[in-house]
């Protein structure tokens, strides 16, 4: 018997400790050994595996990204689940944990229904997973962006301008609403809420009058409400066919200077939330969900994903935790709206 681990889709502070936390509980209790599967679902049908024993992992839990590195390899486009059947039972893997986000795990749930032996993690700095009130990398994501707030506002007020600031959400806007009520920016604009560019501008100006310089947090995934609801995805799709965001601040900096009169700069944060050491909470929180996985699979409970419910780590079903994504209800954002301008 052994026990195969891959991370695949977007890297995440936590992905070592969830490993970490699998591999060691795996060695001490169970006494099963692990595979590393190398770059996600690439590697697993490519048979791209190595044995992960428990030395590899030793101090890992501090460190950012993946040792076992991550891609957005589609596997239903390579073989599917006849392909990775093969490959398992080729390598005498019996279990499989599969740790990511929305595009990984609904994959994990069409291998699972196929018979696959799976169990997921859930992991997104997005926060986005309705089944779980938490993932891992979302806290250090968030204090990323407060700082990087922080900081541009410094130079904001120094110049007298307006700073745009872009951070990711691609559906939801947890990212964006939790930094700028951290740092008190003068408006939040979110996938959920349709906001027009008049009203954002209005915004700026009352912050401008008050002798403040405007910030604007914005999620990559907004779209101003007199837009045709597309998102601004120059960069086309991924291989899940979802747009590849990413300039909605760039779009917005001008459209506000037009408007208001001040100069106004954008910051696209981008991938600076993803990187680095996560944070003590991401490490804890990515630890225990990777040891409740070895214990699910030890269960054989397949097609189910570990959960964060209150404070208590539990099982869901697959299918509940990638059918619905977990937006920010219209009252989280009324609440902060309350500050803004």
């Amino acid at each position: 018997m052994s026990i195969g681990i891959l991370t695949s889709g977007g890297d995440c502070p936590g992905l070592n400790a969830v490993i970490r936390g699998a591999v060691i509980k795996g060695d001490r209790i169970h006494d099963v050994p692990f595979l590393g599967i190398h770059d996600g679902w690439r590697g697993l049908v490519e048979d791209d595996i190595v044995p992960l024993p428990r030395n590899d992992v030793r101090g890992i839990s501090r460190a950012g990204g993946t040792i076992l590195g991550t891609s957005r390899t589609n596997p239903f486009e390579h073989g599917g689940a006849d392909r990775i059947r093969e490959v398992m039972d080729a390598r005498g893997m019996t279990g499989l944990i599969a740790i990511g986000g929305e595009g990984t795990l609904t994959a994990a749930r069409r291998l699972a229904d196929d018979g696959i032996p799976v169990v997921g993690v859930p992991k997104t700095i997005d926060n986005d997973l309705s089944a779980t009130d938490y993932t891992f990398g979302f806290d250090t994501a968030v204090s990323v962006a407060t700082e990087s707030i922080d900081r541009l506002r410094t130079t904001a007020e120094s110049h007298h301008r307006c700073m745009v600031v872009e951070v990711m959400g691609r559906h939801v806007g947890w990212i964006a609403l939790h930094a700028g009520i951290a740092a008190g920016a003068h408006a939040i604009l979110i996938p959920e809420v349709e906001v027009s560019v008049e009203q954002i501008c209005g915004w700026v100006e009352d912050a401008r009058d008050r002798g403040r310089a405007p910030v604007v947090v914005v999620a990559e995934g907004f779209v101003p409400s007199e837009s045709s609801r597309q998102v601004h995805a120059p960069r086309g799709l991924d291989a899940f066919g979802r747009p590849r965001l990413g300039g909605i601040g760039e779009r917005l900096a001008p459209q506000i200077e037009q408007v208001t009169g001040i100069e106004t700069r954008a910051a696209t944060l981008g991938h600076l939330q993803r990187g680095g050491v996560p944070s003590a909470y991401d490490r804890v929180l990515a630890t225990r969900f990777g040891t409740a996985a070895v214990d699910a699979v030890i269960e054989k409970q397949w097609g189910t994903m570990v959960s964060l419910i209150g404070t208590r780590i539990e099982r869901v079903d697959l299918h509940s935790a990638t059918t619905v994504l977990k937006t920010v209800p219209r009252e989280r954002w009324d609440e902060a709206a309350i500050l803004f301008g």
